[in-house]
């Protein structure tokens, strides 16, 4: 995506998807655009606030900071352009099901 800004808001998270799919293949993931929450913070523009649910067994046996750390490096190119804030829930399946399930 040549400029993720001035995409719409369904484009900019098909992309996030696209991105966190290729590079952690989950087996679940659900984001949500947060950004109407954060009006009038800084750098609350439309699509730069945004709550990843990831489900990926690549993060088994890794500890929350290694898990967020790989999330952030997943969408390296796009906090740079323009995403503000993520906040990460990062399970592997067996906790997913333990604790939702």
């Amino acid at each position: 995506m040549n400029d993720f800004m001035s995409a719409s808001a369904a484009d900019k998270i098909a992309h996030l998807e696209a991105r966190l799919h290729a590079a952690l293949a989950p087996v679940s993931l659900h984001i949500d655009d947060d950004s109407a929450a954060h009006a009038g913070h800084a750098g609350a523009a439309s699509g730069s606030h945004y709550t990843v649910t990831i489900v990926s067994g690549q993060f088994a046996g890794k500890p929350r900071v290694a898990r967020h750390r790989m999330v952030y490096d997943a969408l390296a190119e796009e906090m740079r352009r323009g995403v503000h804030a993520l906040a990460i829930r990062a399970y592997t399946p067996e906790e997913f099901a333990e604790q939702f399930e």
